[in-house]
């Protein structure tokens, strides 16, 4: 297949591509114009209706993902000569299971953490630095625009962040209320901390960049620096642990900005959908906000390991010194594993486990299909692994197998009553994953 698209290939392309090729998976990129809502996802498994889509879907860029591997994203020539393709990996699947790994190779220390008060721990990550370009932009800012400079201080600004950080978890109608003279609206601490008038001159002149030097590649510039100081602290403080997950997590935001998303189901609909890494102490590791196309790109890892998988390993490379070459456990979705993946943080060292969607099991993997499956007595399990990575699919891991199996208790519906369940282990992991991603507990009904 020989196909060009010049504007890059739309939705509605990528949908007609599919009735006519071998097509496995079909990426979008958010809309590049002003659009206040787009659905974004809807259930892991069963995805949402094509039928459905929105004009503003149908015309955004997508790249497709061929069986054999191959993406087409539009803008290049995509050939299906031999020489161009990739070679399709054999797979030798074999009856087993893996040998538990051991986690007690590293243990997180916070000794030099523990002494300080929330203040002095809120200050490490809002250094003297961070505040230098608040307070540098803000000046800048009120100049372009016309106004009076501000002349905030570093303790101001401080001051004012802080302030925000309160309206956050004390809710009120509006900013001003704060400073209300009624009892059941005065904070106290707010209005003591920054006259009022004081707060609003600020707010109207906060920044984070130079306007004049505007990045049209980088959807999020105009907080690219501000993010790029925090996420280095971020980095700095971190204090490795072994288990880390990396799952999608969403901003509230009801205003106008193409990068705006919308997620049936999820607690927070609207707003910016974050990448993020975390401990499973709830250290925020990294981030990066999902754009779609933008400067920001991992084009290489874009190609192999796809968009949702690509930050992940963008991040990991970001690990300052020793902290990346520590053997980490690392935690994902189904939206996230895949086999290539799982052999590539494996070969940095890297242990993952991860749900996996039947779509991507491969077509010679010798496992009953989730119909035949959904037939047998509940706590069935089966199991595989590929005898030369040792990659279990269904559950995808490099690092739990089936044993140790201990029992769980569910409600029969045939016998009326709690009975035990026998559980792999791997489906203990699931827990982890979920914890891993501050999500409920999730009811594993195994087949």
């Amino acid at each position: 297949m020989d196909v060009t698209f010049e504007a890059g290939l739309t939705l509605e392309e990528a949908l007609r591509l599919a009735y006519d090729d071998d097509v496995t998976a079909i990426y979008i990129e958010p809309p590049e114009s002003n659009v206040l809502t787009d659905e974004d996802s809807d259930d892991e498994d069963i995805g949402g209706s094509i039928d459905k889509l929105s004009g503003t879907q149908l015309h955004a860029q997508a790249e497709v993902k061929l069986a054999n591997s191959d993406r087409i994203s539009g803008r290049t020539p995509c050939s299906s000569s031999k020489s161009q393709q990739k070679q399709k990996r054999s797979f030798s699947w074999v009856d087993g299971d893996l040998e538990h790994q051991s986690k007690n190779s590293f243990e997180a220390g916070y000794t030099c953490y523990k002494d300080l008060s929330p203040i002095e721990l809120v200050e490490k990550f809002l250094a003297d630095e961070i505040m230098s370009l608040l307070v540098e932009q803000t000046s800048r800012y009120a100049l372009f625009k016309n106004f009076s400079d501000p002349k905030v201080s570093k303790n101001e600004m401080k001051c004012f962040i802080v302030i925000l950080i309160i309206s956050g978890y004390v809710s009120l109608p509006g900013k001003r209320y704060y400073w209300k003279s009624q009892g059941d609206m005065r904070n106290s601490t707010i209005s003591e901390a920054m006259r009022r008038n004081r707060f609003f001159e600020i707010m109207k002149c906060l920044h984070c960049a130079d306007n004049s030097n505007s990045d049209p590649n980088d959807r999020m510039w105009k907080l690219r620096p501000y993010m790029e100081k925090l996420k280095l602290k971020f980095l700095q403080h971190y204090v490795p642990e072994k288990e880390m997950n990396y799952d999608e997590s969403m901003i509230k935001y009801y205003g106008k900005h193409s990068c705006k998303q919308f997620i049936r189901g999820k607690p927070i609909r609207f707003g910016y959908k974050m990448w993020c890494m975390n401990t499973v102490s709830g250290y925020f590791v990294n981030c990066e906000i999902y754009q779609g196309k933008s400067s920001k790109r991992f084009i290489p890892y874009e190609e192999q390991f796809g968009k949702a998988a690509a930050p992940l390993l963008s991040m990991l490379d970001e690990l300052p010194g020793q902290k990346r070459n520590l053997p980490y456990f690392l935690y994902f979705d189904n939206l996230l594993t895949s086999i290539n993946l799982l052999e590539n943080l494996k070969e940095r060292g890297y242990h993952a486990t991860g749900t996996f969607r039947e779509n991507r099991i491969p077509k010679e993997c010798p496992l009953s299909d989730k119909k035949t499956l959904q037939k047998r007595p509940r706590g069935t399990h089966e199991s595989i692994i590929e005898k030369e990575s040792n990659n279990v699919v269904t559950m995808a891991s490099t690092c739990y197998g089936v044993s140790p199996i201990t029992n769980v208790k569910r409600f029969s519906q045939a016998e009326h009553k709690i009975i035990q369940i026998p559980r792999p282990h791997l489906n203990l992991s699931r827990y982890q994953i979920s914890v891993l991603a501050n999500s409920e507990f999730p009811t594993f009904d195994s087949q």
